[in-house]
């Protein structure tokens, strides 16, 4: 008898039937609650296996009851939805002044969240603060840490996996040592990727905010330092090593100070300008933008200053991406409506091209809920597979 005769070996019985929870498990994510009739229209599965698929699932812990469908006519049908509570995921913002933490269910709620300030002196502590801080969140949510299927730390710098350490963490004293991620990795007891901050803002507000639906969009985070995200079809475009989107190291026009795009437009550009201009006492980005509100002559010329630079950042990234937006982000594009009059007029004698540039719309949250929905897309691969792992 031949192999065909026979009907499919076991492991690929096991693969069908994996393959046919999973396409119910995304539809259920996607279109929402649904019965079993609606699931075998849907996705042309048979109602025999969409059945057989459903009680797998549900003895999986992985969907569950979402209440009755009661028809004009016909018998009551009983509608699934994903079980949020079989698995959680970590995300994690470690920027110069704070840290950031949040964990997430399934569906991507936030079920536990702490804001800490960073006052690590040493790469050694920050790992330390990191730890604790994510320990502290899971312990707060009441879910076994066990739970937690993955973990996304966000900063600054380009990961080299190979290495096992960040380059160009400039702000960061000590963050490229190696071993740091391993550390927490280990400390953790979850599995944990590191990406850089400003593509997971551009995948936060691509995700959540200003930039949904857009073809090519592109995330500005101008804060400490400079830095860029591009989505293109949805995606993060990263580069040959990823270091796509270090916009801070483009020179500055000219031979004199500043040196480099992240000297000239940075937050530290700003307070360096403001000095200059008058402005004495402990200064911040932010006093400076809130003493231009106010008024103060010297801070609205360090403000107008700061548009007319970053309208070279802009005309540079429209020239080389062509995007459909551009969003401003971090500490200063925070204050986008003090800038935004002052980039468009200097663009326009810049360039010929107008990208539709517009203030991120979730503001310091955007490197958080980015590093928690690339959690999000781990965890639930993860939770799949293990749950529904077979003998």
């Amino acid at each position: 008898m031949s192999g065909s005769d026979r009907g499919p070996e076991p492991w690929n019985q096991q693969r069908l039937r994996s393959t046919n929870e999973r396409l119910l498990l995304d539809r259920l994510r996607s279109e929402g609650p649904a019965s079993r009739a609606q699931l075998a229209r849907g996705t042309g599965l048979s109602k025999p296996t969409v059945s057989s698929a459903l009680a797998s699932l549900e003895q999986h812990g992985l969907v569950r009851e979402a209440g009755r469908h009661v028809p004009e006519r016909g018998r009551v049908a009983v509608l699934y939805e994903p079980d949020p509570a079989a698995g959680h995921a970590l995300g994690i913002d470690i920027g110069r002044a704070w840290l950031r933490v949040a964990l997430c269910d399934l569906d991507g709620t936030v079920v536990a969240r702490a804001d800490a300030r960073n006052r690590a002196r040493s790469s050694a502590a920050m790992a330390e603060l990191v730890v604790a801080t994510a320990r502290g969140v899971v312990a707060d949510s009441g879910v076994a840490p066990a739970d937690v299927a993955h973990a996304v730390v966000a900063t600054p710098g380009v990961y080299d996996p190979e290495q096992r350490r960040v380059r160009y963490a400039m702000h960061l004293p000590g963050w490229g040592r190696a071993g740091l991620f391993d550390r927490m990795r280990e400390e953790l007891g979850v599995p944990l990727s590191v990406h850089n901050d400003a593509n997971l803002a551009a995948l936060g507000e691509y995700t959540f905010g200003a930039g949904a639906g857009s073809r090519l969009f592109v995330y500005v985070m101008i804060g400490t330092g400079l830095g860029m995200g591009v989505v293109a079809d949805g995606r993060l475009f990263t580069g040959a090593h990823g270091a796509a989107g270090e916009i801070g190291f483009l020179p500055w026009p000219g031979r004199q100070k500043p040196d480099t795009l992240e000297d000239a437009v940075s937050g530290d550009a700003v307070v360096r300008t403001a000095r200059a201009l008058g402005m004495t006492g402990p200064l911040t980005a932010k006093k400076v933008f809130d003493a231009a509100r106010a008024g103060d002559a010297a801070a609205v010329a360090a403000v107008r200053q700061e548009g007319e630079r970053l309208a070279h950042t802009v005309a540079a990234v429209a020239a080389v991406l062509d995007p459909d937006l551009i969003v401003l982000g971090g500490g200063v594009g925070h204050s986008a409506d003090l800038l935004l009059s002052t980039l468009r007029e200097s663009l326009r004698g810049l360039t010929p091209l107008r990208p539709r540039i517009s203030p991120s719309s979730l503001g310091e949250d955007a490197v958080l809920l980015g590093a928690v929905a690339t959690a999000l897309d781990h965890a639930r691969d993860v939770v799949f597979d293990r749950r529904t792992a077979r003998d």
